[in-house]
């Protein structure tokens, strides 16, 4: 697959002007809820519904989704504001029910991208389709499976294709439900610059109060739309209650939001951001220069061990120096979980100097 600036054609056909925004409750719960939030919905920015019907859930016991019954639901309130309908789907049987009833927009989740026999059985039943089909991330950070998901039903011939930033899992705790890891979304951006980015904020965030500022940040990275779950009564909502925000709310974060432009074709702006970044590249450089002697040290290091039979892990000293930077990193304006994620990396890369030293 390559990129094809046709893969924008079935978004530039909503002729939008702001982002495109896909709003609705993580789950359809009855049908009151369902067609109260979509006229909330109407009038405003949204112009994609979205309801879980069937919802995956990491450990059994919680609520799964009410099934089919929800896409005749689904299919009123389309009839009754006009609104596109998305749902997620996750095998050939909820292709098959979606297609029945007329769902326009399909989305493949994460813990099913994350499973290519499951992707391909989806892009199986939906061989050329003229439905709009959305390929969130995988669990993982993997842009290779990423990308798989997206050849297969490329492959299927479906023309109007999308995928969705979600975040991914880590181990590590962050302030983020899922970790956005930017840089996997910019690269694949990069690899696919006319395929439409849509942006999850809501399970990025797993927080409504985060919403706004990851939204902002998807849109400053040049994102083409949100998908951000939306319920009438979102502290008693089915699932995922922490992460939804009310219609009134989403609207408010509709009139916040900024729209960059992807450039400035004045000569002076062009001059200006031209030597802001040759600064920055000259900065990058440095670093590079600078870890680069570092890793010298650790070489020095790991020989020094190897003669007196030292482990290359010292787990006491690394603690005591990650609390060290985290403290001066805030004292510089850089994040704790920045400070964690370099210092990590810097720290793998040393031991891996020594090992080899050590066992040469």
């Amino acid at each position: 697959m390559e990129n094809d600036k046709n893969l924008k054609n079935w978004l530039t056909d909503f002729q939008l002007q702001h982002p495109l925004v896909i709003a609705g409750p993580c789950s359809a719960e009855t049908e009151v809820q369902v067609l109260k939030i979509a006229h909330e919905l109407k009038d405003s920015d949204v112009s994609i519904f979205r309801a879980g019907i069937w919802k995956p859930r990491t450990r059994p016991g919680g609520f799964e989704g009410v099934g089919a019954i929800g896409l005749k639901w689904l299919l009123k309130a389309k009839a009754e504001t006009g609104l596109l309908m998305a749902i997620e789907v996750a095998n050939a049987n909820h292709v098959q029910l979606a297609l029945e009833h007329d769902i326009d927009v399909l989305w493949i989740g994460a813990r099913t991208t994350v499973n290519p026999f499951a992707v391909q059985e989806i892009a199986d039943a939906l061989k050329n389709t003229d439905k709009i089909v959305l390929l969130k991330n995988p669990v993982n950070p993997d842009l290779s499976l990423w990308i798989g998901g997206l050849e297969r039903l490329y492959n299927a011939n479906i023309k109007k294709l999308g995928v969705i930033h979600r975040g991914f899992s880590t181990y590590d705790k962050t302030k983020y439900r899922n970790n956005p890891e930017w840089q996997i979304a910019i690269d694949l951006q990069n690899k696919f610059p006319d395929l439409p980015l849509i942006c999850d904020p809501s399970h990025i965030t797993g927080r409504r109060d985060m919403i706004q500022e990851v939204s902002q940040q998807a849109l400053d990275l040049n994102y083409d739309g949100l998908i951000i779950e939306t319920h009438i009564d979102p502290d008693n909502a089915w699932s995922d209650v922490a992460q939804q925000v009310t219609p009134t709310v989403l609207k408010q974060i509709f009139k916040e939001l900024k729209v960059r432009k992807t450039t400035d074709e004045a000569d002076e702006f062009n001059q200006q951001m031209n030597q802001l970044r040759t600064q920055i590249d000259d900065f990058d450089r440095k670093l590079l220069e600078t870890l680069g002697s570092r890793m010298k040290i650790a070489d020095k290091i790991g020989v020094l061990k190897k003669e007196k039979n030292v482990a290359v892990l010292q787990n006491k000293r690394w603690q005591e120096l990650l609390e060290k930077m985290i403290l001066d990193g805030s004292q510089k304006g850089l994040s704790e979980e920045f400070i964690i994620h370099l210092f990590k990396a810097i720290h793998q890369e040393s031991i891996s100097h020594q090992e080899k030293i050590i066992n040469s």
